[in-house]
């Protein structure tokens, strides 16, 4: 099969996040099919973007044709030129894509955050006969309504729930990573049946070339504690002020230590907030390349801890990407998210608490801490299994691949 992924967040290890799609595009390509990612050249989730003097500049990487859009560049996610970004990427994928570079087209996959580019690719399927799947990966622009307090009547959200509902009804499937998404999409017209699930996953290539960690970030570390860890973006969202609360209500526990790593808009804030209220048993590490945070989640913490704040979207499911990345180092987790799926229990992988609740989190920790050694190696390993089992790339490329043979 002929595959083209079109998503302006799409990008590699050699420049930055999202992964999901280099590494779905890589399991492809290793099973015979051909593969073009259709992405943008700028995202502020890139580390290293890369160079484009023309409109359009075609790349193979690792047996994947990159097909990057110059678009214009932003200071960061909350940037108002990255609606623009959003506009500038669908129209030339619409008018302008150089479709001379790329194989015709058996399936083409939308994956977009605004959800502008199905118009694009529903244009393509169209005219080269190809099936349509459109990827959720987060809603919008329900979620802009409901975390971003967007109203409802704001131009741009009408906007984007036309371009949501013209989705649902002309893609041949509808994927998502949230497990009970389609509880909203069938209120926008989507007919369930054509609704499937395929999470968020893990390449275990990552933890093979994990690497020996930095001297002056191992010397931050403190010895002969039991490490509770926090890794990953440090924003609103993930609602670690009320990490550093629980670590402020056991603060009386000597042998308790909290780690914050990361990099984020709400880092300074937190560090002030620690500062403020005299808390001893909090050390923020900074941002590290993914193969030396799996050496430092591995080797230096007993337990991992995830948080979101209260939203009523996340009743829909959540599949965050770290929560694996817990998992199949072996690591018991503190899930603190009131989502419609409830991963850390159905792994028996940890302790699943409220949300925005730091006596309940601190309990959490406490009933972890208070494990034999033994009861927690269990709990980890049982979260290692749930990942190999349902999260790794090879897995859900399989899905995919099935689901394509039964749509053509």
């Amino acid at each position: 099969m002929n595959i083209w992924i079109i998503n302006e967040y799409a990008g590699s290890p050699y420049h930055g996040m999202e992964y999901r799609h280099y590494y779905l595009g890589k399991k492809f390509v290793e099973s015979g099919h051909n593969v073009a990612i259709i992405t943008a050249s700028y995202s502020h989730l890139f580390y290293s973007p890369p160079n484009l003097k023309n409109e359009f500049k075609l790349e193979n990487i690792d047996g994947i044709n990159y097909l990057w859009v110059k678009v214009l560049k932003y200071e960061h996610a909350h940037d108002k030129k990255r609606a623009l970004k959003w506009l500038q990427f669908t129209f030339k994928t619409y008018f302008l894509l150089p479709v001379v570079y790329l194989d015709k087209p058996d399936i083409i996959i939308v994956s977009p955050m605004a959800p502008y580019p199905v118009i694009s690719g529903y244009k393509w399927a169209r005219k080269f006969g190809a099936k349509l799947v459109y990827e959720v990966k987060d809603i919008w622009p329900l979620t802009l309504i409901e975390i971003g307090n967007y109203s409802k009547y704001h131009p741009v959200i009408k906007s984007m729930e036309f371009f949501e509902k013209f989705a649902y009804r002309k893609a041949d499937v509808v994927v998502s990573v949230l497990p009970k998404a389609c509880e909203h999409m069938k209120k926008a017209g989507l007919d369930c049946k054509k609704f499937v699930y395929i999470p968020n996953g893990i390449n275990l290539k990552d933890i093979r070339y994990s690497t020996k960690l930095d001297k002056d970030v191992e010397d931050r570390i403190p010895k002969d504690k039991f490490i509770v860890a926090y890794a990953g973006t440090i924003g609103d969202a993930n609602a670690l002020d009320k990490f550093i609360y629980a670590a402020k209500l056991l603060e009386n526990m000597d042998k308790i230590h909290f780690l914050i790593i990361g990099k984020g808009m709400k880092k300074r804030e937190l560090e002030k907030v620690v500062d403020q209220l005299g808390i001893k048993n909090v050390t923020f590490i900074r941002y590290h390349p993914k193969e030396q945070l799996f050496t430092l989640l591995e080797n230096y913490v007993d337990v991992c801890y995830i948080g979101l704040k209260k939203e009523k979207i996340f009743k829909y499911g959540v599949s965050p990407n770290k929560l694996f990345d817990y998992m199949i180092l072996g690591k018991p987790i503190v899930y603190s998210i009131n989502s419609g799926n409830k991963p850390v229990d159905e792994a028996n992988a940890g302790v699943t608490v409220e949300a925005e609740n730091p006596k309940a989190i601190a309990d959490g920790i406490l009933k972890l801490y208070r494990m034999s050694p033994e009861e927690r190696k269990r709990l980890g390993e049982n979260g290692r299994k749930y990942v190999l089992e349902n999260h790794t790339y090879e897995k859900l490329a399989n899905r995919y691949l099935k689901l394509f043979e039964r749509i053509l």
